[in-house]
């Protein structure tokens, strides 16, 4: 990778970084995926300062080129985000239906309420 392309991505990562602790203070970002993603941010600036060792590393792999290795790291990485958001999407899912179940069964006691006092107050 020249010079420039490094120093481009290293300007990017820094960006990230900021955006992600801009977010962070906003409260736009909860810290449980502020983390996450600062991990991220801080890898990409990782991978450009140790690019020589991604590439020795893709050569041991059998892999031709060490961008290939780290396409192939990321799309595993989004594969394991991806489950470890469906596993939070369905947590959440189950939270609200029960939320839903005892909001029902609280307009239902009022709504048998009001229709008792509605009964005293109309004999």
């Amino acid at each position: 990778m020249s010079g420039r392309a490094q120093l481009f991505v290293l300007i990017i990562a820094v960006l990230t970084l900021a955006a992600i602790l801009w977010l962070v203070r906003r409260g736009s970002l909860k810290e449980r995926f502020a983390l996450l993603w600062l991990a991220i941010g801080g890898g990409v600036f990782v991978l450009v300062l140790v690019r020589p060792w991604l590439d020795r590393l893709s050569e041991e792999l059998g892999i031709r080129s060490g961008t290939t290795t780290l396409f192939l790291a990321a799309i595993i990485f989004l594969l394991g985000l991806i489950l470890h958001l469906s596993v939070i999407i369905s947590t959440l899912e189950e939270k609200v239906r029960d939320l839903a179940e005892a909001v029902a069964l609280e307009t239902a006691a009022r709504e048998e309420r009001d229709q008792e006092l509605r009964g005293r107050s109309s004999e």
